[in-house]
């Protein structure tokens, strides 16, 4: 089952995701896939011009469809956009189909890794760091709806992240 079964991570921007994700597959042999990044692939347009001209609801739909073609698969590592979660399908099928791995970084924390950032449009307010905050009291359910392990913190570095999770994944699923 370990070896077919795919895994997913989930949290907010800035969470560590693409990293420890990148890292996990790398240590497991099995593809990587960013899902904004595939979005970003197949439009051929970065993910703020998306919102631009098809506002959020549009980005979403596109979302939801590259959700559900790397769910169909099996035995990759996928770490999804931020606001992967709004969609119930989406949680349905992250919950369903692997492994979701939820990163919790506290608000503040995000803000400081995020905060040069051009490319987060949901970001560009006033206030990024209260922005995120009402994200995370928004979202931190569904992450948790979505997830089977749940990361907290956010000091963790990624090669550690990885560590705990390869650990735990062994203990979970007999290879």
């Amino acid at each position: 089952m370990f070896t077919t079964q795919n895994i997913y991570l989930v949290g907010l921007m800035g969470a560590g995701k693409t990293t420890v994700g990148r890292q996990l597959a790398r240590r497991l042999g099995r593809p990587f896939f960013d899902s904004d990044h595939e979005i970003v692939a197949r439009t051929g347009v970065a993910i703020p011009t998306i919102f631009e001209i098809e506002g959020e609801e549009g980005f979403r739909r596109r979302e939801a469809q590259t959700i559900a073609e790397l769910t169909s698969g099996s035995g990759i590592v996928m770490a999804t956009g931020g606001g992967v979660v709004l969609n119930p399908e989406n949680r349905r099928l992250l919950h369903d189909t692997g492994w979701t791995v939820y990163l919790n970084v506290p608000p503040a924390l995000l803000y400081e890794r995020t905060r040069h950032d051009r490319n987060r449009p949901l970001l560009r307010v006033p206030d990024p760091l209260a922005k995120l905050e009402e994200l995370h009291a928004a979202r931190d359910p569904l992450y948790r709806e979505a997830a089977h392990i749940t990361i907290e913190g956010g000091r963790l570095v990624a090669s550690g992240i990885v560590q705990y999770l390869l650990r735990e994944f062994s203990h979970i699923c007999k290879p």
